[in-house]
């Protein structure tokens, strides 16, 4: 009798009534007002893509896809050959899906238009961030961002030289340890992470929400030589005790922004990648890095702006690969920066 009882002592501490994410999906579709569910197919999607890519990479070192093609994409980077495959991956799991008309990917010098659907949907994507650090084992990721197609488009640029604020949902998935997926449609931030033997992201972080403050900067300090006077002297006011606490702020950066941000997520504090001499509009894409991040940040009640201060959100790209500078996290942190630089 005692082991059964143990039995059902072990018993109860599984949750048997799991959120998954098309669950999630589909009753965030019945709360919303005249939903005809074209929402949630591109959700799907997305999902699908996500579990491939995820799986692909866990393999990578036992199919010989690790190292470089020789070749470059839209923004002059090396490829790496899970790259090339996961933008294969990516591209195909929208077209299959029906629901996408438009694809804006790293890996593509140009907009990939869909003409055998009249989908109205736009998805922007950097497949594989962080990818240079793949052979070392480092977690690497997906970012998205998604548009609703304008009135009576058939699928031009036009569709994604928007303002960030025009976007309908954002989010990214994290190959790690666990792969984890942060989503936002605009009303909040939701956090899941796949588990593997059912095949299905689950809900872990609902509701999720940044710290107002944590004493962290994620920043590559290795560019500090051509930063401006102005950025180099606010992070060395960094590593000074600060009053709060009289500790200076800790230095975090893995070199892989869904990496970084995600820890930053879940703890808080700051990231920021500025312009410099030699990247004088910034690094990061606005379409498929800075725009996403930026709807997950403040959604999740941070801020997101440019090294002028300006609201990322409110930027609107010229150009598909468009580039900015960022700072973005928890919301003293990002403050603390915008006093420094006289815009708050």
């Amino acid at each position: 009798m005692p082991a059964i009882s143990h039995r059902r002592d072990s018993l109860e501490d599984i949750n048997t009534d799991l959120v998954t994410l098309p669950r999630y999906i589909i009753e965030t579709q019945q709360s919303i007002k005249g939903a005809k569910g074209d929402f949630t197919l591109v959700l799907n999607a997305l999902g699908f893509a996500f579990k491939f890519i995820s799986q692909t990479i866990r393999k990578a070192e036992l199919i010989n896809l690790v190292g470089i093609t020789g070749n470059t994409n839209s923004t002059g980077d090396q490829q790496k050959k899970l790259d090339v495959l996961g933008d294969e991956i990516f591209i195909n799991a929208m077209s299959a899906s029906g629901i996408v008309k438009l694809v804006v990917s790293e890996e593509q010098e140009n907009m990939i238009v869909f003409h055998n659907n009249d989908a109205k949907y736009a998805i922007c994507c950097d497949p594989i961030d962080g990818s240079s650090n793949l052979d070392a084992g480092v977690s690497v990721g997906t970012i998205c961002s998604i548009f609703r197609l304008l009135p009576g488009s058939t699928g031009s640029t036009a569709d994604v030289l928007r303002q960030g604020t025009e976007m309908v949902g954002a989010c990214y998935a994290m190959y790690g340890a666990s792969t984890h997926l942060l989503l936002t449609l605009g009303n909040g931030v939701s956090g899941f992470t796949l588990d593997n033997t059912l095949g299905e992201f689950i809900l872990v972080h609902p509701e999720l929400k940044l710290p107002s403050q944590r004493s962290i900067y994620s920043i590559n300090e290795g560019n500090s030589y051509y930063w401006d006077k102005e950025i180099v002297e606010f992070i060395e006011t960094l590593k000074q005790p600060q009053s709060q606490d009289g500790k200076p702020y800790s230095a975090r950066y893995i070199g892989s922004m869904v990496a970084d941000l995600h820890r930053t997520f879940l703890y808080g504090g700051l990231f920021a990648y500025p312009s410099d001499k030699r990247n004088p509009h910034g690094k990061l894409r606005l379409l498929y890095e800075a725009f996403p991040m930026a709807m997950l940040v403040e959604q999740a009640g941070g801020k997101a702006v440019n090294d002028q201060g300006k609201r990322i959100l409110d930027l609107c790209p010229s150009h598909i690969h468009d580039k900015s500078s960022v700072w973005m996290g928890s919301n003293d942190d990002v403050d603390k920066y915008l006093k420094y630089v006289g815009k708050l």
